[in-house]
């Protein structure tokens, strides 16, 4: 017949090669999965700092990605779905970097526990169809494949309103929509921004 002090030791004995194998798991074998941050901001607009060309249409975000397991991930890609009514655009071209400029074309990005914070960029590839901006509702996914998963998997999505006047601004070049969140309203605040323009172009209109 067992004491209590006996009966207490197995107890803790056992909780104690409960709480091992968990973390022997949860280190090793866990591999769990990539996740998102909210994105602090998004873009609609033509590509290039000075966004003359609206032929190539570009989104782009800022976002933390991070992993839940200890092991990380590895995305091999990232692409984004832009739906509105009927039609699906995807943007398959994917180009990441940091606020210096620094700017790579996405061939594979290891992201641990810890999260990398980066700009991505998103463009339609040379040879596609030309894409527009028209007024309307629209549900941005993005998507990552991770190394050794048959499917992408759906990281984000997002409905984002584009007016009539923006859309116009768009069409017409040197505009990009931006949508910045905003964590009082929980929601997305767009505006048009244009960039400056620079002295040789500013010469060509006062002449």
């Amino acid at each position: 017949m067992l004491t209590l002090m006996e009966k207490i030791s197995l107890i803790i004995a056992g909780l104690s090669l409960l709480v091992s194998v968990f973390t022997l798991w949860k280190i090793y074998l866990d591999k769990g999965s990539l996740k998102m941050t909210q994105p602090t901001t998004i873009f609609f607009g033509p590509d290039g700092k000075d966004m003359k060309d609206v032929k190539n249409p570009k989104i782009y975000l800022r976002t933390l990605l991070f992993s839940t397991s200890q092991k990380g991930q590895v995305i091999e890609s990232m692409h984004v779905k832009l739906h509105r009514g009927e039609s699906v655009q995807t943007f398959n071209i994917w180009i990441y970097g940091d606020r210096k400029g620094e700017l790579v074309r996405g061939s594979g990005l290891y992201v641990g526990k810890e999260g990398i914070a980066y700009n991505h960029h998103f463009l339609l590839p040379k040879e596609g169809s030309i894409y527009e901006f028209v007024p309307g509702k629209y549900r941005l996914e993005v998507y990552a494949s991770i190394l050794n998963k048959k499917t992408p998997v759906k990281m984000f999505t997002v409905t984002l309103e584009v007016s009539d006047n923006q859309s116009t601004k768009l069409k017409e070049g040197r505009y990009g929509l931006y949508f910045d969140w905003g964590p009082e309203s929980n929601s997305y605040h767009p505006y048009l921004h244009q960039p400056e323009l620079t002295s040789s172009e500013l010469y060509q209109l006062l002449r």
